[in-house]
C-alpha cells in the first residue's frame, strides 16, 4: 500500500550508511527508467555512486533535458543547479533537489535587487542598453540568468568565459559580469585586458565604489562576488607544494584569485582539471586547487600518479555537502511511493528568459 503522506526526513537521518545505499538502490530499481540521478562532481561519495551521470551543473542539466524520456530528475547538487535544469528540461519532466537547504554563497551574493540596481546606476552615467552586456556566470539563481536574457545579455561557464567575453565586446563596449569577480578577472587577464580597464562593483557602495570617469573608462565591471571554496587558496599554497614537489605540477579552477592563478601551471574548469589528471603521465605528481571532494576521488582513481589538496585546511562546499545519503535515501523512497518532495520550479516569465540567455552561450560553445 502506498503511503499516503511523504514520509519525513526524520525517518533516515539516524539510518547507517549501509542501509541508506541499500534502500537508495532499490527505490531506484523501482522507479527504473522513470528516474535519472544528476551528480555534481563535488559531491560526496555516499551520494554520487548512486548517480547515473557526474560533471558539472551544465552539463548536468543538459543530459537531463536530453533524456526526456525519464520525468523525474533527481539533482544532487545546489539550489540554482537543479533551477537551470528545470530552465532546460521538457514540459514532462520534474526535478527534485534532496535538500532545500544546498545553496550557493556565491551565488547569494548578487541579488536582483542589487543587479537592478547596479544596472539603473549605470543608466545615469552611460546609455547603458547600448554600451553594457550583462553576463552571467551559470553559478547564479535564475532570475539572475532571466535578467540577462532580458537585457540582450548572456551566461557562460568557467570553460568558456573567453570565448562569451569575446562575444560580448563584439556587441558592446563593456560588460557588467556577475556574480564572481575572479572568474571574470583572470579571464580578462589572460586576454591582455589592461588593469585600469577593470574595475569591481561593491553592490553595498555608491556607484559601486567607483567614480564616474572609472565607470566610463572601464571595459570589464566585475562584481563584487567569491565562491567560498576558492577562495581558501593562497600563493603560499602554491609555494610550500614546489618546495617540496619541484617537479610537481599545480593546477586550479578560475574562481581563485588571481595570485594563485598566476602562480600556477594550469588552471581551468572542473572538466579541464579532471582531464588534464587523468590524461597526465604515470609518475607525475599534481596539486589541485579545487573543491576537496573531487580531489580525494581523483587521488583514489588516479593510483598511479600522487595527486594532493593544494590546501592543507580542509576546503569543501559546505552547501554542497548538505545533499548526504539520508535526503537522498528520502527523496527517492518518496518518489516511488508517488510523492514528489523538493520539487524546483522556476517561474514560467523567468524560465523564457533564462534559456534566451543560456541558448545564446551554448550557440557560441
Amino acid at each position: 500500500m502506498l503511503a499516503t503522506v511523504p514520509k519525513p526526513i526524520s525517518d533516515y537521518q539516524g539510518l547507517a550508511g549501509d542501509e541508506l545505499f541499500r534502500r537508495t538502490a532499490q527505490a531506484k530499481r523501482v522507479l527504473g527508467d522513470r528516474v535519472m540521478i544528476l551528480g555534481h562532481n563535488y559531491q560526496r561519495d555516499e551520494v554520487i555512486e548512486h548517480a547515473d551521470f557526474r560533471g558539472d551543473s551544465l552539463l548536468l542539466s543538459k543530459l537531463a533535458a536530453e533524456r526526456s524520456e525519464r520525468p523525474y530528475v533527481v539533482f544532487c547538487g545546489v539550489h540554482f543547479m537543479a533551477e537551470t535544469a528545470d530552465i532546460l528540461s521538457r514540459s514532462n519532466q520534474t526535478v527534485i533537489l534532496p535538500d532545500m537547504a544546498a545553496g550557493c554563497s556565491m551565488a547569494d551574493m548578487a541579488a536582483i535587487e542589487q543587479v537592478d540596481q547596479c544596472w539603473e546606476t549605470l543608466g545615469r552615467i552611460l546609455p547603458v542598453e547600448e554600451t553594457v552586456m550583462p553576463a552571467v556566470y551559470v553559478n547564479s539563481a535564475a532570475v539572475l540568468k532571466a535578467f540577462c536574457g532580458e537585457h540582450g545579455g548572456i551566461t557562460c561557464t568557467s570553460s568558456n568565459a573567453r570565448a562569451v567575453i569575446e562575444w560580448c565586446w563584439a556587441r558592446r563596449e563593456k560588460i557588467l559580469f556577475f556574480p564572481d569577480e575572479h572568474l571574470g578577472r583572470n579571464t580578462a587577464n589572460k586576454m591582455g585586458l589592461p588593469r585600469e580597464q577593470m574595475i569591481v562593483w561593491d553592490p553595498y557602495q555608491p556607484n559601486g565604489g567607483n567614480s564616474r570617469e572609472a565607470i566610463k573608462r572601464a571595459k570589464l565591471i566585475l562584481w563584487k562576488g567569491h565562491c567560498s571554496v576558492h577562495q581558501m587558496f593562497q600563493p603560499v599554497h602554491v609555494d610550500n607544494f614546489r618546495k617540496q614537489y619541484p617537479d610537481g605540477k599545480v593546477i586550479v579552477h578560475p574562481e581563485c584569485h588571481e595570485d594563485v592563478v598566476n602562480k600556477a601551471d594550469l588552471s581551468g574548469s572542473t572538466e579541464f582539471i579532471i582531464k588534464t589528471v587523468s590524461a597526465a603521465p604515470t609518475g607525475s605528481i599534481w596539486a589541485v586547487g579545487t573543491e576537496l571532494n573531487l580531489v580525494n576521488r581523483l587521488k583514489r582513481d588516479m593510483t598511479d600518479r600522487k595527486v594532493f589538496f593544494l590546501s592543507s585546511t580542509v576546503c569543501q562546499c559546505a552547501t554542497m555537502f548538505r545533499i548526504d545519503g539520508a535526503h537522498l535515501c528520502w527523496a527517492m523512497e518518496n518518489l516511488a511511493d508517488r510523492h514528489v518532495v523538493n520539487h524546483i520550479v522556476v517561474p514560467e516569465d523567468e524560465k523564457r528568459w533564462a534559456k534566451v540567455a543560456l541558448d545564446r552561450m551554448m550557440a557560441i560553445s
